[in-house]
């Protein structure tokens, strides 16, 4: 069951599960938004094949909100939102380890290798860059709680970036040599765009996991 967090004629937000594709992969597991597609169709009664923009993805393990476009006039000015950096994403994640300071701007250079599907940081001009800031907003002898605000959407940016500087993100099976065999500790907590008909501000929210490392900092 797809959890709907903010629904019109011209958007569909919802809560993506961990673990499920945003799109139909190789893998021939249920994808997100196939699910969507049929949540629409059976609550509207619309036969045949239902039409939803595709406008930004999260990673297969990281779960979180997403929004979709029910229009193509709203793909269209959602893209435009998330190319002009009108759209804002904020994560939530766990890091293994304590960053070096409480809050900074993280900015690198990513090459991607399409050969191990990895990112790895690059010499400055190389690559893509990738912008992102932080704060720590809770912390322990091990992990720490910290919001991200995306100002770049490089694919794994959030996990190489963190990992480079030796806080990789608690559980990242890719770049966190430690990693265990739980969730990753990533999270898309926040979405804020202006509606694409009605320019008025649509904000959206999904609260992180009340289970393991989230729940080391007393429900914050």
């Amino acid at each position: 069951m797809i959890k709907v967090l903010y629904e019109d004629n011209h958007l569909l937000c919802v809560e993506k599960p961990v673990n499920v594709p945003v799109q139909e992969d190789s893998s021939g597991s249920p994808d997100l938004l196939n699910l969507c597609k049929a949540y629409i169709r059976e609550k509207y009664g619309k036969p045949g094949n239902v039409y939803l923009g595709l406008v930004h993805r999260l990673d297969r393990p990281v779960g979180g909100v997403m929004v979709f476009a029910r229009t193509s006039k709203a793909a269209s000015r959602l893209s435009e939102s998330i190319r002009t950096h009108a759209l804002k994403k904020v994560y939530m994640a766990v890091t293994d380890g304590i960053p070096e300071r409480d809050e900074a701007v993280l900015t690198d250079w990513l090459e991607k290798d399409s050969r191990t599907n990895t990112v790895h940081v690059t010499d400055s001009g190389h690559g893509r860059k990738a912008v992102l800031s932080y704060r720590i907003i809770a912390r322990n002898k091990k992990h720490a709680l910290v919001e991200i605000h995306l100002e770049t959407g490089r694919p794994h940016q959030i996990r190489v970036q963190f990992a480079s500087r030796g806080t990789p993100l608690v559980n990242d099976q890719r770049y966190n040599r430690n990693a265990g065999r739980g969730q990753i500790a990533l999270w898309a907590y926040q979405l804020e765009f202006p509606h694409p008909v009605t320019k008025e501000t649509v904000h959206v929210e999904s609260v992180y996991p009340q289970t393991w490392p989230w729940n080391e900092f007393g429900g914050i």
